[in-house]
C-alpha cells in the first residue's frame, strides 16, 4: 500500500460515532457556523439573483431562500453563498477554507438521497480533514486563490464516504477530483472580481460531479495528488505532513472562527486595533496624520486604499483599519456598499499604510502578526502589536461568542426564534439518534418579509 491507499483507506473508513466526544462536538459548531455564513449570504442580491437563473426543482435545498433545486446547483449556490461575506471559517494550516468546500455538496447529496445524519457528519470529517492537510502539504503558486483547488478533492472524498465507496472506489474518486480542480486567480480577490465567491461552490459542485464519474466508471491518474500538487499549481506536495498522525489528531481541532467579517489576513490588525481599544488607547479619527500597519507577507499584499466593492474592501487592510475606526466595529455592517461609501472612511483609508516584516513573515503558521501604529498629528504615537489571532485555537472565541454570531448572521433572513431553532437541531444532530429530516425542513424556510 502506498501513502494514497492509506488516505483512502481512512476517508472511506471513517465513522463519525467513533470519534472523540469534542471532536463530534467541534464538527458541528464548524457546521453551525458554516451554515450561519451561508443563510446570511443568500440576502445578497447576486446570489439571488445567480440562484434565480437556475431552474427550480426537487432535490437539495436552497438556504436562505425557501426552494428547492438539483443537488448540483444547490453544492453551487449555497457554496457560493457561503463565501460570500467572509465569514466562514478557516483553517491557517491548510491557509485556507476547508468547510465551506464540502458542506454544500455534502447536504445536497444528503438530501436527495435521503442519508442518515451520522453519515452527513463522517463525510464532513472527511472532507475536512481530506482539504486541509492536502493545503498544508502543498505551497500553492503565488498566484493563486487556495479557494476551488484542493477543497475539490476535499468535496469529492466527503462525497465518496456519503455514497459508502469503499478504499479501492474513495482512491478513484479522490483522483478523479484532482483532475477537476479550477484555476483559481488570486487577484480577483485583491480586485474584487467576484467570479472569487463561486470558487468554494465550483468545488462542491465539481465533488459531485467527481462521485458521478467514479461511480460511472471513470477513472483518474494513478497518483492525482502527487501529479496536481507536486507539478501544477503546487511545486512542493510533502505526504509526510499530509499523513502525519492520520486519524488521532484532526485539523479541524485546530481551525479558527471569525468575527472580523473580512479577510482572515486581516484580522491580526484588527486585533491589534481591538486591543488598543480594551485599553481606551483609540484616537478620535480627526487626530490621526497617518497609520502605519506592520505584517507578514500575505496580508501585505492586502494594501489597496480605494476597493472598488465590497469584496474588495474585505481584502484591504487600509480600508479594514479605516472602517474600525470610524464605525467602532469590524462586524458585518462596516464592510456593506454603505460603510464602502462613506467619505471619513475613505479620507482615513488613504492615510494607511502597510508593508511586510520579514521577521513576522517567517513566525507563520503558528502565528499571523501585526504591528499597528498610528501617528497623530501632535507628533504622538500609539503602537499595538498581537501575534496570535483570535478565534483559532490558540485564542478560541467563546461558544456563546459563537452563538451571538449565528443569530446576527442568520436573523438577516430569518426570524430570531427560527435561528435559535436551528442552532440548536445543528448542534444535535451530534446525538446518535438523530436524523437529518427535521433539521432539514427548518432549512428549507424562505427569508421574512
Amino acid at each position: 500500500m502506498d501513502y494514497l491507499d492509506t488516505f483512502s483507506q481512512f476517508a472511506a473508513t471513517l465513522e463519525f460515532e467513533a470519534l472523540p466526544t469534542p471532536v463530534k462536538e467541534q464538527m458541528t459548531w464548524i457546521l453551525a457556523d458554516s451554515l450561519a455564513a451561508i443563510v446570511a449570504g443568500s440576502a445578497e442580491p447576486e446570489v439571488r439573483t445567480l440562484a434565480a437563473n437556475f431552474s427550480m426543482g426537487a432535490g437539495a435545498t436552497l438556504v436562505g431562500l425557501g426552494r428547492s433545486a438539483s443537488a448540483d446547483d444547490a453544492a453551487l449556490i449555497n457554496g457560493t453563498a457561503g463565501t460570500f461575506l467572509e465569514m466562514d471559517e478557516g483553517n491557517r494550516f491548510s491557509r485556507g477554507h476547508p468547510a465551506i468546500h464540502v458542506i454544500s455538496a455534502v447536504m445536497a447529496l444528503c438530501e436527495a438521497r435521503q442519508i442518515s445524519a451520522g453519515t452527513m457528519l463522517s463525510a464532513l470529517v472527511v472532507g475536512y480533514e481530506v482539504g486541509s492537510r492536502l493545503g498544508s502539504a502543498s505551497s500553492l503558486r503565488s498566484a493563486m486563490h487556495p479557494h476551488g483547488t484542493w477543497g475539490t478533492v476535499a468535496a469529492a472524498a466527503a462525497c465518496a464516504r456519503v455514497a459508502g465507496l469503499d478504499a479501492a472506489a474513495m482512491r478513484e474518486a479522490i483522483n478523479i477530483g484532482a483532475s477537476l480542480t479550477t484555476a483559481t486567480s488570486k487577484q480577483t480577490m485583491l480586485e474584487g472580481g467576484l467570479v472569487r465567491n463561486v470558487y468554494a461552490g465550483m468545488s462542491n459542485r465539481n465533488g459531485l460531479l467527481a462521485l458521478k464519474l467514479a461511480q460511472s466508471g471513470f477513472t483518474g491518474e494513478h497518483d492525482g495528488l502527487r501529479s496536481l500538487f507536486g507539478k501544477i499549481v503546487s511545486e512542493r506536495f510533502d505526504t509526510e505532513v499530509l499523513m502525519r498522525d492520520l486519524g488521532t489528531e484532526w485539523h479541524l481541532m485546530r481551525n479558527y472562527f471569525k468575527l472580523h467579517s473580512c479577510c482572515r489576513f486581516n484580522h491580526g490588525t484588527l486585533d491589534a486595533l481591538d486591543a488598543m481599544a480594551s485599553r481606551g488607547a483609540l484616537p478620535d479619527v480627526a487626530s490621526i496624520r497617518h497609520i502605519q500597519v506592520i505584517t507578514y507577507n500575505l496580508a501585505a499584499e492586502l494594501s489597496d486604499k480605494a476597493p472598488r466593492n465590497t469584496l474588495a474592501a474585505k481584502f484591504s487592510v487600509p480600508f479594514a483599519v479605516a472602517t474600525r475606526l470610524v464605525n467602532g466595529s469590524s462586524a458585518l455592517e462596516s464592510f456593506t456598499w454603505e460603510a464602502l461609501r462613506q467619505p471619513a472612511t475613505l479620507a482615513l483609508a488613504q492615510l494607511v499604510d502597510v508593508r511586510e516584516d520579514p521577521a513576522m513573515t517567517q513566525r507563520l503558521p503558528l502565528e499571523r502578526p501585526a504591528r499597528v501604529e498610528i501617528t497623530l498629528h501632535d507628533g504622538s504615537m500609539l503602537s499595538s502589536e498581537v501575534g496570535v489571532n483570535r478565534g483559532d485555537d490558540a485564542a478560541p472565541y467563546s461558544r456563546e461568542e459563537l452563538r451571538q454570531k449565528f443569530m446576527a448572521l442568520t436573523c438577516r433572513v430569518w426570524p430570531a426564534a427560527h435561528a435559535e431553532q436551528v442552532l440548536a437541531a445543528t448542534l444535535d444532530l451530534r446525538q446518535p439518534q438523530a436524523t437529518l429530516q427535521p433539521w432539514l425542513a427548518l432549512l428549507r424556510r424562505p427569508a421574512q418579509g
